[in-house]
């Protein structure tokens, strides 16, 4: 019988990542090469020792079977930001995803506190202000799109004002 009160499985020990002090478990479901688990710092994915937080997250995708994330990697640091770009994707079958999705959707949308994209030559840029969990204020990276010349001269200048104007109108914010 169905219950509205239901508890789901507990994650097995041996599958149980080593989980900060303040980290608490939130969803988990098991996968063909172990259990993907959901914290409210991040992310702790199958056959991995190091959780990807949520800040780390580019992006997240649920095809009713499948959960594909694209994780943010570093390009190059910056004064008050960073550059990155689309990580190789990783998807992972859900054996019983539960609310493991919708999960995992909420706390990516959460972190993000401001985002605007831009126009550039030859493309734009996203500049994104996250949630850090442990970090005060928004930390604040760039993603340029494909077509612009990342060895331009006058794009460190320009990516600097874009980020500059970005925190300032955050911080002029109630």
């Amino acid at each position: 019988m169905w219950s509205l009160f239901r508890r789901s499985a507990r994650l097995p020990a041996d599958q149980r990542p080593p989980l900060d002090r303040d980290e608490r478990l939130l969803a988990w479901s098991g996968t063909a090469t172990g259990a993907l688990v959901v914290t409210n710092r991040g992310l702790w994915l199958p056959g991995r020792d190091t959780r990807l937080g949520w800040h780390q997250v580019h992006k997240a995708v649920w095809s009713g079977e499948t959960l594909v994330v694209t994780p943010a990697e570093t390009v190059s640091e910056h004064d008050g930001y960073t550059v990155v770009a689309d990580g190789p994707a990783i998807s992972i079958d859900l054996s019983d995803p539960g609310d493991l999705p919708d999960q995992v959707r909420t706390r990516v949308t959460r972190s993000v506190g401001y985002s605007v994209h831009h126009q550039l030559d030859g493309g734009g840029a996203r500049v994104v202000g996250r949630r850090v969990s442990g970090i005060d204020g928004l930390s604040w990276t760039v993603r340029y799109d494909a077509g612009v010349d990342t060895d331009a001269a006058w794009l460190p200048d320009r990516t600097a004002e874009l980020v500059a104007a970005a925190r300032a109108s955050v911080e002029q914010q109630p």
